[in-house]
């Protein structure tokens, strides 16, 4: 079994990420502006689930 099979989901779920972004071939300023409308939308969405 790797030691990916054995990881945190999240850290699972972070290599994927990073495979599917690399596979887009886009510039890299492009990927993190993106990432940054992600995190702020799970934000978001934690914000209001805890209220």
């Amino acid at each position: 079994m790797s030691s990916l099979e054995q990881a945190p989901d999240h850290v699972k779920l972070a290599v994927d990420l990073i495979l599917l972004l690399e596979q887009q071939n886009l510039p890299a300023a492009t990927l993190l502006a993106a990432l940054k409308l992600v995190v702020k939308d799970t934000e978001n969405k934690l914000a209001a689930a805890s209220q």
